[in-house]
């Protein structure tokens, strides 16, 4: 039997996320903001996270790996959740079980750019759930802080605090920066506006980069059949077409002159796939020829392919021809998820048909040179992440 790419590479799962257990909050913060502190309810049978006084969700609803449903039936209560969503060194054991080495460690309960504090209208409350979740971010890593690596929650709509944040998080360990990918979405600039500049600046100055993370703006469409096709048809289109939402932001960097202006920063799209990644940059690159980008910013020294290829990384966990096509075009730039425990998520199951991770990487990448594996598998997301 021949031996598994992860038996000779340290395989890095670069989009995983933790499911927050019920005290993150009020184990962290100050009992004086009562019930204005995230905190689990049970209604109607089902745990729901309240904040700002609004029902957010519940972790049965984001942790479906080995679910025997899929959306919208989900797991009632915290405690139907697997012990390895929510306990690190549960996780670690699973990891042992899969094969995997490490694991970038995103939130759930707080959105995927921290949007869900803006339920919340008091800005110091705001700034301490963050504080709150990144304190206990590094807590739950610290049972393997080489393996776990915690990416730090931002409050995206204060770029002064937003600056102390990714300062104090770098000193406590943090080794990326989730920014919201869609702040328009709730009244802030676009990425490319020099508004989030001290931000940039503040994350390449520490060595940090920055993750755009799917799914920053809102889920309404995820959860509602506007179209009429089926509650889990809606949930299957929507869900496997919010991933080109991220070449817009890509767009945003490169067009705007993000990555002209922050050469040394490193920005990751997460959870979004690479196959669309060769058609979105070929278009940019033939539209910035053809629209005279380059007369009219004689600064660019850089098409938008090649600003991509120094700077800006995809990652992936269900592709296969549409992969060795994006490896073909930045064999290193494209790291490897699993998604764990997400219902879209590559976690072997009853729900779905996902195989192993192990298995999947073995047969999409099977014939693709050992140095391409190695790249995808560990390399680029051992550089990226400061994994030892």
């Amino acid at each position: 039997m021949s031996q598994s790419f992860f038996d000779r590479h340290r395989a890095i799962d670069t989009d995983v996320h933790v499911t927050e257990p019920p005290d993150t909050w009020t184990a962290r913060m100050s009992s004086k903001w009562g019930d204005a502190i995230p905190h689990i309810e049970h209604v109607d049978g089902v745990d729901l996270w309240i904040i700002g006084g609004e029902p957010t969700g519940g972790p049965g609803m984001v942790t479906a790996a080995g679910f025997d449903g899929t959306l919208p039936d989900t797991r009632k209560t915290f405690d139907e959740c697997p012990r390895a969503s929510w306990d690190s060194t549960a996780r670690l054991e699973m990891m042992d079980e899969e094969g995997i080495y490490g694991q970038v460690i995103y939130p759930n309960t707080g959105g995927f750019g921290s949007q869900a504090f803006l339920k919340i209208k008091d800005p110091k409350l705001q700034l301490e759930c963050v504080q709150a979740y990144n304190d206990f971010l590094v807590d739950w890593c610290s049972a393997d802080p080489n393996r776990l690596i915690p990416v730090m929650a931002s409050p995206f709509w204060d770029v002064d605090a937003w600056v102390g944040e990714i300062e104090r998080c770098a000193a406590l360990g943090h080794k990326a920066v989730l920014a919201c990918n869609q702040p328009q979405v709730w009244g802030h600039p676009l990425l490319c506006d020099t508004h989030w500049d001290p931000v940039y600046a503040a994350a390449q100055d520490n060595d940090l980069s920055i993750s755009f993370h799917i799914g920053g703006g809102s889920f309404e469409d995820l959860l509602v059949d506007r179209a009429g096709c089926g509650t889990k048809a809606n949930f299957a289109r929507v869900s496997s077409t919010i991933f080109i939402d991220n070449s817009k932001q890509l767009a945003d960097l490169i067009f705007g002159g993000v990555c002209h202006r922050f050469p040394k920063l490193k920005m990751v799209s997460v959870e979004s796939g690479v196959g669309w990644i060769g058609s979105a940059l070929e278009a940019m690159d033939w539209q910035w020829r053809n629209s005279g980008v380059s007369r009219e910013h004689p600064e660019f020294e850089l098409l938008p392919s090649e600003y991509f290829e120094r700077q800006i990384y995809g990652c992936f966990w269900f592709e296969e021809t549409a992969l060795r096509d994006a490896l073909k075009l930045f064999p290193n730039n494209i790291m490897w998820e699993t998604d764990y425990p997400h219902p879209t998520s590559m976690s072997p199951g009853p729900q779905t048909p996902a195989d192993h991770p192990r298995d999947y990487i073995d047969r999409a990448m099977a014939g693709l040179p050992e140095e391409v594996v190695h790249s995808v598998l560990e390399s680029t997301a051992a550089e990226i992440y400061h994994v030892k």
